[in-house]
């Protein structure tokens, strides 16, 4: 027996070796196999997060796109959550009209992330062209002429279009609409109205008339064609929308300091814009002021005496404009006032303009305050009512006129320019920020 065990104990002793060594190796194959697995995992997992994170530095950058659009005075945002991680944006000035947009995207979160993505890129400002097709355009509020007013250069009024004594209009007429009436006047051009004459004034159109049902006391040198349809009536070139855009973009650029209610320049040269004016603005004297972004007066504007107001070369072909808007009293407020000899000029470019805008919201109402008060040879470049009323006296010579209602006096007279059909601005609707092409890079 003793034998016997003697023979058998190292064989056993081996297997259990043997037994070790393999489960040895076992484990070892399964610790290997369990680290490429979790190293697997975590780098599926990484290069997952690191998708995300790109998807969320680009909806950060879709982001200050609409939020630039909104207001320009826009400057980013931080750790904004969406899906399983957070962006954060910051937007830096390079110019008036470029900036430079960085948005990051992190996930899970900003602090201890699995992965980032950082995404940059240029923005800028493409132009807006709003489209002007009269030298006169009146809205409901309709366009009279008196004494010896003229307009050289088409009209349209959604109300009626009257003169006094066949005053000359030397384009088309149009006073669309089912109560269109025009009479009074003389056209070099055709005449279209839903009514044409009036038995007290007499009226001269040297081309055609085209009208729906009566034509009294007119002489028609072309053809007359009646049982015309009206023509449609139309929206003025600039909207609230758009004027609201460029008092937005004037507030980023700063707000003055105003002085006993008003913001007065009486001397030297000064240079204004992008700003909000929070009162009245007066330019008057031998004062020089040239403007290189929009202005918005929450008052009235006045400016006169020999002053002179002109655009900044760098806008080029760029209008601009300046904006009497006090939304706190739009009914016997924000008016502007042009008078002795003040001038405008634009920024040396062709094209290029002053557009004087005025809120007052008087005429459309009912009332009778003036919206403009332009006069004495003032060479006011454009100027804009949509709401209110703007009388033209004496020798005043415009390149455009728009507003609820006009009115003509003396010897007044609007001179179209050619450029206005394409006015060029560098905001608001259809003047968009938008990514600069071959500016865009991804960083981690």
């Amino acid at each position: 027996m003793s034998t016997s065990l003697s023979q058998h104990t190292p064989r056993r002793g081996y297997i259990l070796v043997l037994a070790l060594v393999f489960l040895g190796i076992f484990f070892t194959s399964a610790t290997a196999y369990l680290s490429s697995v979790t190293s697997a995992s975590r780098s599926t997992r990484v290069t997952v997060a690191s998708t995300q994170a790109l998807s969320l530095a680009e909806a950060g950058m879709d982001q200050a796109a609409y939020q630039l659009n909104q207001s320009a005075s826009y400057t980013g945002e931080a750790n904004t959550a969406l899906g399983g991680g957070v962006f954060t944006v910051t937007i830096s000035n390079i110019d008036s009209s470029t900036k430079l947009v960085t948005s990051t995207g992190s996930v899970p979160n900003s602090t201890s992330p699995l992965a980032t993505k950082t995404i940059k890129a240029k923005v800028s400002i493409n132009s807006a062209a709003i489209a002007f097709h009269y030298g006169i355009q009146a809205g409901n509020g309709g366009f009279e002429l008196e004494n010896q007013s003229s307009v050289t250069g088409n009209v349209f009024a959604s109300g009626s279009v009257t003169g006094s004594s066949q005053n000359d209009i030397s384009g088309d007429v149009i006073s669309s609409g089912a109560s269109g009436l025009v009479y009074g006047i003389h056209a070099a051009g055709s005449v279209y109205a839903h009514t044409i004459g009036n038995n007290s004034k007499s009226t001269l159109i040297d081309k055609d008339a085209y009208y729906a049902t009566t034509k009294t006391n007119t002489t028609v040198s072309g053809i007359s064609h009646p049982n015309s349809p009206d023509q449609a009536t139309t929206s003025l070139p600039i909207s609230d929308d758009q004027i609201s855009a460029w008092e937005a973009i004037a507030a980023a650029g700063g707000t003055a300091i105003c002085s006993g209610g008003s913001y007065n320049i009486s001397s030297g040269s000064v240079t204004l814009g992008p700003v909000k004016i929070p009162c009245d603005l007066t330019i008057s004297n031998s004062a020089v002021v040239t403007i290189q972004g929009h202005l918005w007066v929450t008052g009235n504007i006045i400016v006169q005496n020999s002053a002179e107001v002109k655009m900044a070369t760098s806008l080029g072909a760029n209008n601009v404009a300046i904006i009497a808007d006090d939304p706190t009293d739009q009914l016997n407020g924000s008016t502007i006032t042009v008078a002795n000899t003040a001038s405008f000029q634009n920024s040396g470019t062709a094209g290029s303009y002053v557009f004087l805008i005025s809120q007052n919201k008087s005429a459309e109402t009912g009332g009778e305050k003036a919206a403009f008060n332009l006069s004495n040879s003032a060479s006011a470049l454009v100027a804009y009512a949509a709401h209110g009323l703007i009388p033209l006296a004496n020798s005043v010579s415009l390149k455009e006129v728009t507003a609820y209602e006009i009115k003509l006096q003396n010897q007044a007279n609007v001179v179209y320019d050619t450029g206005l059909p394409s006015a060029v601005f560098q905001s608001g609707p259809g003047g968009s920020w938008s990514f600069v092409p071959g500016t865009y890079s991804i960083s981690r």
